[in-house]
């Protein structure tokens, strides 16, 4: 039966506020929550976006004309139009010309997005009066500050300083330089300034990132002997090989050994732990190098979940232990159903670690299999505070309403309008609308930079407001409160052809509104680098293949872009993987994100297995995150849609009529924490 979700809107303050529970009986129907706060002020249509979208295709051909386009003078995107024209022609460009534009423009995006271009431009035709006329020392392109150094030497200034900072670029770039960088270092070179200590120094640097290439570039300068052994620890690195058991005694021939050993690890645990021994041996590993190599044999075979896993993870010193390897360690236990040492594998990790809402509700699940009740209960309780997925679980385990503590600051309809009118913003917001995203996001980072924490939230529901709904997971998360923001994080749009395409195919519309965000944040334009477009990221093959099974027309790839035909067809296909996998959600959340094969295998691993159980021992973390993340989605997005949710442990197992609970913010010292990204 729905229950009254308690406080409806709750504008909880980061030192929480509790919620009035409902009076003994009182169940009146669940309402959709509301979220008070000053409008935002509505998106004006531009009606010369159209005559700038023009512009900017004709200077992106390269036949703009800018008295063709004399109507678009003053225009807020005047500076990307002409940009894109000077991008163009940026290598003959005269020098007068960029510099009257960085002037024009200075401290705008189009500003530093041109410079770089033309401080690039201006080394290749070596005009270093150009380039250090238009340089800034915020600039870290590796290649331009290797350009900014040759520009110095050029024109005579190549002092004590420029040696400094030529010794400290060289010294902190333990990965390979770009081809500007050479000159400048044999310029060091010559001067006699760059000696054997400083070559060491950068080859310990690329050791410790294995960067072989690097270490053999460094060691070109060292005597015969030392460039020799340099050469072979670089080529240990790409390969083990028997000559490093030679190699003396010393701290560096241990790390180049272990590191390599490590990296062999990866791809071949069997042959590391075998090869492990006799350099161990040769060279006088401490536990430290030991461990460095232990440590990728036990995480990679776990990650596998291969037969020796256990033996593996046990040998690892416990100094060399991370959080990484704890999570391995419990849920190498879990695949094997080894319930004990999955506990003791929790109970092993830091305090930090094991406070976290995961592994607070798997203590409490481990416990409870062990029969230690009261401690479960407690931990249960404590996990339930979070808005997330273990939190849910643990409330579900304890018959608790959820946890959801909105959190909507207050603002006025004046701060809303001088954010809305903010130059940058504006720019930004009319880029989002002409599908020039880099641009727009260049121009909200600017904005962003200047903001306090009021004017930055303000921000995002403005961006909102003009559809550009992925800012409200990229635009928050500066102070944890910011995580309970729902009405930001999690926006809801066309919802009228959501509920109806999710009762057209026997969906809950909260789980189809969650996969949405968690694939495109409601952005209709969205293409993944697989080529997966529009809301629900749809293949163009399977969006063809959907259209032909529900007897549509097929428009091509480019009506994925379409948000109707989109969840059209993506909810279809959701039906369709639903069907394919037993009606299982989490099998089909699974399926979706990581493809048929790895899931195949997953359930052949482990036929049987409980949900949150199978769920967390999913080897791909992308996947296992994704799953609980859609799954927690879910929940938010039915107190979204209807106000009361529910619970998780129904919606695992597929149904859409399944128990319900209320919604509360629990009185507390701090807020309970929310779901992530």
């Amino acid at each position: 039966m729905r229950v009254r979700i308690a406080c409806l809107v709750i504008a909880c303050t980061f030192a929480a506020t509790a919620c009035a529970q409902p009076a003994p009986g009182a169940a009146p129907a669940a309402q959709a929550p509301r979220f008070e706060r000053a409008p935002v002020p509505a998106p004006v249509a531009d009606p010369r976006l159209p005559r700038v979208r023009e512009a900017l295709d004709a200077a992106e051909r390269g036949d703009y004309d800018g008295a063709r386009f004399a109507d678009l003078a003053g225009h807020p995107l005047q500076g990307w139009i002409e940009y894109a024209a000077l991008r163009r022609a940026i290598d003959t460009l005269p020098r007068e010309r960029a510099e009257d534009f960085l002037r024009r423009y200075g401290g705008q995006a189009v500003a530093r997005s041109f410079r770089e271009l033309w401080l690039a431009a201006a080394a290749r035709r070596e005009d270093w009066a150009a380039f250090l006329a238009a340089w800034r020392p915020e600039i870290e392109s590796p290649a331009l500050r290797c350009s900014e150094l040759t520009a110095r030497q050029a024109l005579g200034r190549a002092d004590a300083q420029w040696i400094a900072d030529a010794q400290a670029l060289w010294v902190r770039s333990a990965k390979p330089l770009p081809e500007p960088c050479d000159a400048v270092f044999a310029v060091l070179e010559a001067r006699g300034a760059l000696g054997d200590a400083l070559r060491w120094q950068r080859i310990d640097a690329a050791i410790e990132q294995a960067q072989p290439a690097v270490i053999r570039s460094a060691a070109r300068g060292l005597r015969l002997e030392e460039r020799r052994l340099a050469d072979d620890y670089a080529a240990f690195l790409e390969g083990v090989h028997a000559r490093a058991l030679q190699w003396p005694k010393t701290p560096r021939s241990r790390r180049v050994a272990a590191i390599g050993l490590a990296r062999l690890a990866e791809n071949d645990p069997d042959r590391a732990e075998a090869l492990l021994p006799q350099y161990a041996q040769a060279l006088g590993f401490d536990e430290t190098d030991r461990g460095r190599v232990l440590y990728p044999i036990a995480l990679w075979s776990a990650a596998s979940y291969r037969p020796e896993s256990a033996r593996r993870l046990a040998a690892v010193p416990a100094a060399s232990y991370d959080a990484r390897l704890h999570e391995w360690r419990v849920r190498e236990a879990m695949a094997r159903s080894d319930w004990d040492a999955a506990l003791e594998a929790i109970r092993a990790m830091a305090p930090a670690q094991r406070a976290d809402s995961r592994w607070t509700y798997f203590e409490a699940r481990l416990a409870e299999r062990r029969g230690e009740r009261e401690t479960a209960q407690r931990l249960y309780r404590q996990a339930a505070r979070n808005a997330d997925f273990h939190g849910f679980l643990a409330a579900d385990r304890l018959g608790l309403p959820y946890a959801l503590c909105p959190w909507v600051p207050g603002d006025s309809a004046a701060a809303k309008a001088q954010v809305a009118r903010d130059p940058a913003i504006v720019r930004a917001m009319a880029l989002f609308r002409l599908d020039r995203i880099g641009w727009a996001t260049r121009e909200w980072d600017e904005a962003l930079a200047r903001f306090d924490d009021a004017q930055r939230i303000i921000a995002v529901e403005v961006a909102q407001s003009h559809g550009w709904f992925d800012r409200g997971v990229f635009g928050l998360g500066r102070r944890p409160e910011e995580q309970r923001l729902y009405h930001l994080r999690f926006p809801l749009h066309h919802e009228a052809t959501l509920r109806r395409e999710a009762a057209a195919n026997r969906l809950d519309p909260a789980f189809v509104a969650a996969e949405i965000r968690a694939e495109s944040v409601f952005n209709p334009r969205a293409r993944s680098g697989a080529n997966a477009r529009g809301l629900m990221q749809v293949l163009p093959g399977t969006g063809a293949q959907m259209a032909r099974k529900l007897g549509l027309p097929w428009g091509g790839a480019d009506s994925l872009y379409d948000p109707d035909t989109n969840i059209v067809l993506g909810t279809a296909y959701l039906r369709h993987m639903l069907d394919g996998y037993g009606g299982q959600p989490y099998f089909a959340i699974a399926g979706y994100n990581a493809g048929p094969a790895p899931l195949r295998r997953w359930q052949q691993e482990r036929p049987g297995m409980d949900p949150d159980f199978w769920i967390e021992t999913i080897n791909y973390k992308e996947t296992r995150d994704y799953v609980a993340r859609v799954l927690a989605f879910s929940v938010i997005y039915d107190w979204r849609l209807n106000g009361d949710v529910m619970r998780l442990g129904e919606r695992l197992r597929g149904r859409l009529d399944g128990a319900r609970t209320r919604v509360i913010c629990p009185s507390a010292v701090a807020p309970p924490a929310a779901a992530g990204r």
